[in-house]
């Protein structure tokens, strides 16, 4: 991939993040990708690591694979309230600037000198949402304390419970271990990856839903959908991601 943007002309500066070891990895695959067109930087994250971005958090959590890795906790900051109209109708707060500083959290003076406050006209704050990725991972209470609440956890399972002993020592997890994962924690929605090719998605899925109905195991071009917790629950959508460019296509034809 770091090739391809090169062969294409890419220019704009490219940052990648991951876990202690990153710079020595990239070091030696340089001998593969060779000169690239544009500057390419690094940034090592240690579990515990807070970036803050613009309306949501990625934070860095410990995973358990015998190696230098992290998993990746995507994380909403809490929404402003419902603004409630007929409330800001009765204030005498007038359609415009002056409602949007409130919904924003910004105290406004009227016309007549009286101050309204966004709690006037707010109802309580909504949550945001939270998607979490273990990459791979053998069963570990960090992950269960990362995923705490998440609408959406995407968790490893290269086995079933018949090679449990081989995930032990490879310090993977089974489909039924990935689904204790998410029922500890409380998650919405449980999406399996990371599946050994000696089975089938049904198989992993059905050990998985024995302990936690709330299972998918998406395939490529899948898409998972992710409301406001206000507004329904995750939902996998088969074929998605070729739907939706197919509906881009017919609207730019």
């Amino acid at each position: 991939m770091l090739k391809t943007y090169s062969l294409r002309g890419r220019e704009l500066p490219l940052t990648i993040y991951g876990p202690p070891g990153l710079r020595e990895l990239l070091k030696a695959l340089r001998r593969i990708f060779g000169r690239l067109s544009y500057a390419l930087d690094t940034v090592e994250l240690e579990p515990g690591a807070r970036l803050e971005r613009d309306g949501y958090l990625l934070e860095t959590f410990a995973v358990d694979h015998g190696v230098s890795a992290v998993g990746y906790a995507l994380v909403e900051t809490v929404r402003p309230g419902r603004f409630d109209v007929d409330t800001a109708d009765r204030l005498g707060v007038p359609d415009g600037p002056s409602r949007g500083l409130l919904q924003r959290g910004e105290s406004v003076t009227l016309p007549d000198g009286r101050e309204v406050t966004p709690e006037a006209v707010l109802g309580p704050q909504r949550a945001g949402r939270k998607v979490v990725l273990t990459g791979d991972t053998a069963p570990a209470a960090s992950v269960v304390d990362a995923a705490a609440g998440a609408d959406l956890l995407v968790h490893e399972a290269t086995f079933l419970a018949d090679e449990r002993g081989r995930a032990r020592e490879t310090l993977h997890s089974t489909a039924g271990e990935a689904a204790l994962a998410a029922r500890e924690a409380g998650v919405k929605l449980l999406a399996l990856t990371h599946l050994s090719a000696r089975y089938f998605g049904h198989q992993v899925v059905e050990e998985a839903r024995a302990l936690f109905p709330d299972t998918v195991v998406p395939r490529d071009f899948d898409v998972v959908e992710i409301p406001f917790p206000e507004r329904g629950q995750p939902e996998l959508i088969r074929s998605g991601a070729r739907a939706n460019r197919a509906a881009v296509a017919s609207k730019e034809s």
